[in-house]
C-alpha cells in the first residue's frame, strides 16, 4: 500500500486539528478582554467622575464657566460640521487643526533633523560638548514667545516666523537626550565597529542610531509636545488660520464654549502626536524606548 509522503501529513490533515480549539480562543477572547477593560475603564470612569463634577460646580448660580452640556449644545454646528468653508478665516475646527499641524510638521521635522546632528556631534566631541553645551543651556532656557518678535523681524511672514518658533522649541531636548544616549553607548559596540572597520556612514547607522535610540525617542516625545504648546500660542498673536487664532479670536468674541471645544481639541491632538510617536520609538529600539 502506497504511503503519504511526511511533507504531506500535514496538509491532509482534518482541518479541525489544524484550527485553534474552542477553548484557546476563549482564553484569548478573555485576555483581550481584560486588557481592554483594564485600560479603557480606569480612565473612562475618570473622565466620566470629572465631567459630572464640571457639570454640577458650573450649574451653581454665579458660575462664570459654561458646563459641558452647555458646551456640547453651543458648539454643536462647530463638532458636527469641523470642515465648512466660509471664505477666509471662517473656517471649522477640522481646518484650523490641519493648518497648525502643517506648521508643526515642518518646524519639527526640522528641529529633530539639526537636533539629532548636533546631538550626535556634542555626544562624540569633547571639544564640541565643551563649545557648544553652555550655549544651548542658556538658549533653552528662553520662553518660546520670547523668539516671536525677533522671528517676525527677521522673516516678515507668519507662517516661517511659527515655524522658527516650533524648531527652536522643539530641538533642545532632542539635542540634550541624544547627546546623552551617544555618550552612554557600550564600549563594547565601538569596538566592534573598530574591528569591522566601519566607514563613518556605517558606524552612524548601525552602531550608534540603534544604541542612542531610546535616548534619541525620548527626546523626540518631549520635542512634539513642546511644538505643539508653542504653535497654540504663537498663532494667537500671529493672526491667520490656526487653533491658538481660533482661541483669540473667540475669547475676543465672548465665546467661552468655543474655547472650551478647542482646548478639548487641543489636548487630543496632543495625546495623540506624543502616541504617534511613541508608537514609531517602540516599533524602532522593539519596546526599550521610553
Amino acid at each position: 500500500m502506497a504511503t503519504v509522503p511526511n511533507d504531506n501529513r500535514t496538509a491532509l490533515a482534518p482541518v479541525s486539528n489544524r484550527l485553534p480549539s474552542t477553548d484557546t480562543l476563549a482564553h484569548k477572547a478573555e485576555q483581550a478582554g481584560k486588557g481592554l477593560v483594564s485600560h479603557v475603564l480606569p480612565p473612562t470612569i475618570v473622565i466620566g467622575v470629572l465631567l459630572v463634577l464640571w457639570e454640577v460646580l458650573c450649574r451653581q448660580p454665579g458660575a462664570l464657566l459654561p458646563p459641558p452640556t452647555e458646551v456640547v449644545t453651543n458648539t454643536w454646528e462647530l463638532i458636527a460640521n469641523p470642515f465648512y468653508d466660509y471664505g477666509g478665516n471662517d473656517v471649522g475646527m477640522g481646518w484650523q487643526i490641519l493648518a497648525s499641524l502643517e506648521r508643526v510638521a515642518y518646524g519639527y521635522l526640522l528641529a529633530v533633523v539639526v537636533g539629532i546632528g548636533l546631538g550626535v556631534l556634542v555626544g562624540k566631541s569633547t571639544w564640541a560638548m565643551r563649545g557648544l553645551d553652555p550655549l544651548f543651556q542658556v538658549l533653552r532656557t528662553v520662553p518660546p514667545l520670547a523668539w516671536l518678535p525677533i522671528s517676525l523681524a527677521a522673516f516678515q511672514a507668519a507662517d516661517p516666523s511659527a515655524i522658527f518658533v516650533i524648531f527652536i522649541t522643539a530641538i533642545w531636548p532632542i539635542i540634550i537626550n541624544t547627546s546623552v544616549g551617544v555618550r552612554n553607548i557600550p564600549e563594547d559596540y565601538r569596538n566592534v565597529a573598530r574591528v569591522l572597520q566601519l566607514n563613518g556612514w556605517e558606524n552612524f547607522t548601525k552602531i550608534m542610531l540603534p544604541a542612542a535610540a531610546p535616548y534619541v525617542f525620548s527626546g523626540l516625545r518631549i520635542g512634539v509636545g513642546l511644538s505643539w504648546l508653542a504653535i497654540v500660542a504663537a498663532e494667537m498673536l500671529i493672526g491667520g488660520v490656526g487653533i491658538g487664532f481660533f482661541i483669540w479670536d473667540a475669547w475676543n468674541a465672548s465665546m467661552l464654549s468655543d474655547i472650551v471645544l478647542a482646548l478639548v481639541y487641543v489636548g487630543i491632538i496632543g495625546f495623540l502626536l506624543d502616541r504617534l510617536v511613541a508608537f514609531i520609538g517602540n516599533l524602532v529600539t522593539r519596546g526599550t524606548s521610553a
